[in-house]
């Protein structure tokens, strides 16, 4: 028995097949960190005082020390950059908070972020010390309660009383935690101005009020405005004005609440991460994981002159700080140090039994977390002070008030800092540990399907573009189930003695053994496929002179696919790919620049020669080849047609223009690279489209915005209905609508935007022209389908299909954005009519094309490697409340704009050559799958290779997470591609 797939359907199912299998390694690869400790059992006594040497004198120090302060106000400004407090905006807009920083009392440090740089895990890493796993990017979108210790839950265990206002991250993260809380929805970052508002009406009530212990506020209002406009955007002087009063205001009334037998208040400011220079976050870059942090009590000295050199403090250090400050124990998963100079007012046993407690806390996690943990510098370290400390203590019991005992108290405090920098350090490279199981698991499918697409490839791409497998014959049923024990037999061995759990053994049994099916299955049809190649290279050649050369395009395409995959081993070209696939374009528009003046000069001249022009004569067919001396597959197969294609184009009116064309590509191409800057090596360079962004070039912004609008649609409507061509262009005038209501772009008749709003009915207004665009195409995709084979039908309602998905597009990118939008309809349209269609291009080389100029526009976006460049303001376009799946998919969406634009215009450039290449579909199809899955499997090998690597986790793994989603959309478009492939070919011959 044998089964017949369809290249198409063959691909589809490989990329299926790898999606799982790439869900798998991720899984693996982003674990949870370990031992974490669930709140209930990280209750317990704090360690006593250190004991002192010797009989007769004993500590009698059990307890926790008293809290320092009386009440804390905690201000999280949400993308607060350190250089918006102490750079010249905070000198400008932050009077106040710079008063009290350089002459107030206080305590300034500038607080270091672990990427990853968004709002849940930075909330957590605040709250618990702990370092959270880099998966906590995808997590953020929907935080569930935290059930490890933390700071809230001590607070709360110990009878403070706590309240909340701000971002509603907190709410999910501690649920029944705060005895008053109001909760607004930090992914809206359209709104800027009621979601601080939300927070700030509670202020006066809740300052005259003193049932309270703990206030958090939240602010998300400077966050909404980076991601919509950038860190330079003049909105964001008034919001840090705003931001200082309210500072004013907070610690006015603690100065005024206090007496001169309490303890005094504690003000903290800090922010959660910073801003990059797009206004985004989530990366690495200093203006990223560097934030301030205040401390601000009359507990402190007062400063006595300007600001001096800042000291670096690690964001986790702030939980185990706020702990001993109220008086509770350190969370038991925190990694962080005392801030000492914070506590630095209490006596020096104080001090010490603080930093003691902190070493014992670090050194019993070190403990849980490392099996050789006495070998540990800081463990050792801190063992050596502990023991200095008994000494000072029995000094200080004996009543030794010389300058011996002040010696030693500043020795023993050296060495606990010593220690507990050690102690950190270590700790930090150990929060994570790899799910090697789920990893190999998911490594093996995703190796097995490439290599079942390259054994394919010789009959995918076949004219008939059928794979048969043979699933009848005894010894691949043998093999099948033989595979399937062994695979059960390996699953059973190391779920049962694994220490740690493991993602793939808490499967049920009935998933997992359909992942070992799975397994089997890929090896049986790789066995198959190489077999069937072994018994075809023992046939001879039925046609010898039909195979070809290779020209310089496919040596290029070769060289190119192999030099990118090898370049994703360096750190250096990962941060900087978008340089990789700019030279790879313009060598290729370079080596397509060749081969048009081959066809248009060198074939006229071969001719001339021989006296005559090409006609069907197989013997002319034959000298034009030998003159060539080049062999460029054509659709149908046939060199006749191609000659005499070419022969044909060279008297054409458009010869010149064609000539022309790789140039006006690559003049493109320059002028993209100069919009955007990426990458990170020159993303701090101003760019084109900061000049255009900035204020005082809106009017230029507008203009350039509305010509852009007028030639998406003079280069998309050529191929619509009448309908569809109304509905583009009112489509097109409500973007811009939609961009002069949120103050982006302005009309002619307007003299200022200060009447702005979230232009939640322009966008609205577009949505509408986009769903009946797209539901006109489909419609002429299902008649075409159903009703009638008619191919033009079914063109037409593709392009219409692609018509909406452009719309949609240019109504999410950002104005300075949209020239990308027109750069990549005009070269689609110059490629298609002057190089692809003239130069008889085959299907595996236009899908290539198609597959490189999708990557290329990708980074001409903007984007990059870092997750920082994702646009989360798209995903809130016309949406006046946070919905996550619509927020998401239109995220996606415009992220990967370039590569699925470049996509969907592949099949209907195929689906329009139907008449001459039946298979063209399906091979596209195939060739696109195969594209993806190359640097996908050498990536995740490679990463595999290198999880130690310094740069694993701010270079490699935001790769890995966006290689990982390119792929679940690619799966998804081959799904189209081969719902469109209705090609009933002949059957083939068994």
């Amino acid at each position: 028995m044998r089964l017949r797939l369809r290249s198409g359907a063959l691909a589809t199912g490989c990329l299926l097949a790898e999606a799982l299998g790439i869900a798998l390694f991720l899984r693996g690869f982003f674990p949870l960190p370990v031992k974490s400790v669930p709140r209930g059992e990280a209750r317990a006594e704090p360690p006593a005082e250190p004991a002192p040497p010797g009989p007769g004198i004993v500590s009698n120090w059990t307890k926790l020390p008293p809290p320092v302060f009386r009440k804390v106000v905690f201000v999280l400004i949400d993308a607060l950059r350190d250089d918006f407090v102490f750079g010249s905006k905070g000198k400008q807009f932050m009077p106040y908070t710079t008063q009290v920083i350089e002459k107030g009392t206080s305590y300034s440090f500038i607080a270091e972020a672990k990427p990853p740089t968004v709002t849940m895990p930075r909330i957590k890493a605040l709250m618990t010390g702990s370092i959270p796993g880099f998966i906590e990017v995808v997590v953020n979108l929907n935080s569930p309660a935290l059930m490890n210790d933390n700071l809230i839950w001590q607070a709360k265990a110990a009878g403070k009383r706590i309240i909340f206002y701000g971002d509603d991250t907190w709410v999910k993260l501690f649920p029944k935690h705060f005895v008053e809380y109001d909760g607004t929805a930090s992914f809206f970052v359209s709104d800027f101005t009621e979601v601080d508002y939300n927070v700030t009406r509670h202020l006066d009530r809740v300052l005259k009020r003193e049932d309270w212990d703990l206030l958090i506020l939240h602010y998300l209002g400077l966050d909404h405005i980076g991601h919509v406009f950038g860190p330079n955007s003049p909105l964001v002087g008034p919001k840090l004005r705003e931001m200082d009063n309210i500072l004013k205001k907070i610690h006015i009334s603690l100065l005024s609440k206090e007496g001169e037998d309490s303890l005094p208040s504690l003000l903290v400011v800090c922010g959660d991460h910073g801003m990059s220079e797009t206004g985004s976050h989530g990366g690495s870059s200093e203006g990223e994981v560097h934030t301030p942090l205040l401390f601000i009590s009359s507990a402190f000295e007062k400063k006595s002159g300007p600001l001096t050199q800042l000291e670096l403090v690690q964001q986790t250090d702030l939980a185990s700080t706020l702990a001993v400050g109220l008086g509770l124990p350190i969370s038991r998963n925190s990694v962080g140090n005392i801030i000492l100079p914070v506590v630095g007012g209490r006596t020096m046993r104080e001090q010490l039994r603080f930093l003691h407690m902190n070493g014992f806390q670090l050194s019993r996690l070190l403990q849980e977390n490392t099996p050789a943990y006495e070998k540990d510098l800081g463990y050792e370290q801190f063992k050596i002070a502990e023991k200095s400390h008994g000494n000072w203590i029995k000094l200080y019991l004996e009543g030794n008030n010389s300058e011996i005992l002040l010696n030693l108290s500043k020795k023993v405090l050296k060495q606990y800092l010593e220690a507990l920098k050690s102690l950190s350090s270590s700790l930090s490279k150990q929060v994570a540990q790899y799910d090697m199981y789920s990893m190999m698991v998911g490594t093996v499918i995703i190796m097995e399907v490439l290599l079942l697409l390259l054994l394919s490839v010789p009959k995918a791409l076949s004219s008939q573009a059928e794979f048969e497998v043979l699933l009848s014959p005894p010894l691949f049923s043998l093999l099948f189930y033989l595979m399937c024990l062994m695979l059960c037999a390996v699953h059973v061995i190391v779920c049962t003695s694994a220490e740690s759990l493991c993602y793939f053994c808490s499967m049920s049994w009935l998933t997992a053994l359909g992942v070992m099916m799975l397994i089997s299955v890929l090896m049986c049809s790789i066995l198959s496929a190489a077999g069937k190649i072994l018994e075809n290279s023992r046939l001879p050649l039925k046609n010898p002179l039909a195979s070809s050369g290779w020209s310089e395009v496919d040596v290029l395409i070769l060289a190119g696919t192999i030099g990118h995959v090898l370049s994703l081993g360096a750190s250096s070209f990962i941060e900087e790919e978008h340089q990789t696939w700019y030279f790879l374009i313009n060598t290729l528009c370079l080596a397509l620049c060749q081969e048009l003046c081959r066809n248009h000069f060198l074939l006229k001249e071969c001719n001339l020669q021989l006296g005559t022009t090409v006609t069907q004569n197989f013997d002319g067919i034959g000298v034009a080849s030998e003159c060539k001396k080049i062999d460029i597959p054509a659709a149908s197969d046939s060199k006749l047609g191609k000659a005499t294609s070419s022969a044909e184009f060279i008297k054409g009116s458009d010869r010149w223009i064609s000539l022309a064309s790789p140039w006006i590509i690559l003049i493109c191409c320059r002028l993209l690279r100069s919009l955007n800057q990426t990458g990170v090596q020159w993303a701090h360079r101003p760019d084109f489209g900061h000049w255009l962004t900035s204020s005082e070039h809106k009017s230029e912004l507008s203009v350039l915005a509305a010509i852009s609008l007028v030639m998406i649609f003079v280069l998309v409507q050529r191929r619509c209905s009448l309908v569809s061509k109304i509905a583009m262009a009112l489509g097109l005038l409500g973007i811009y609508s939609y961009r002069a209501a949120i103050g982006n772009v302005v009309f002619p008749w307007q003299h200022d935007s200060k009447d702005i709003s979230k232009g939640i009915t322009e966008a609205r207004f577009v949505y509408v022209f986009v769903l009946g665009i797209v539901f006109t195409g489909t419609k002429d995709l299902l008649k075409s389908q159903v009703i009638s084979a008619d191919s033009s039908v079914k063109s037409t309602g593709l392009w219409e299909v692609y018509s909406g998905l452009v719309l949609l597009s240019a109504l999410l990118f950002r104005p300075h954005n949209l020239p990308v939008l027109v750069f990549c309809l005009l070269i689609q349209t110059v490629m298609t009519k002057y190089i692809w269609r003239p130069l008889k291009f085959d299907v595996a080389q236009i899908t290539i094309m198609h597959y490189w100029f999708g990557q290329a526009f990708f980074y001409f976006q903007g984007n990059s490697n870092g997750i920082a460049t994702v646009d989360v303001s798209a995903g809130f376009v016309g949406l006046e409340s946070y919905m996550e799946v619509p927020a998401i998919f239109l995220t996606a969406f415009t992220t990967y704009a370039g590569p699925l634009l470049w996509a969907i215009h592949l099949l209907c450039c195929l689906s329009s050559e139907v008449s001459r290449n039946s298979a063209g579909v399906g091979h596209g199809c195939f060739c696109y799958a195969l594209m993806r899955s190359i640097p996908v499997a050498i990536y995740i090998i490679l990463v595999t290779g290198l999880r130690y690597h310094l740069f694993i986790w701010s270079v490699f793994s935001p790769k890995l997470l966006y290689e990982g989603v390119h792929v679940f959309i690619t799966a998804a478009i081959c799904l189209f591609f081969t719902a469109m492939d209705q090609n009933h070919s002949q059957k083939a011959q068994d």
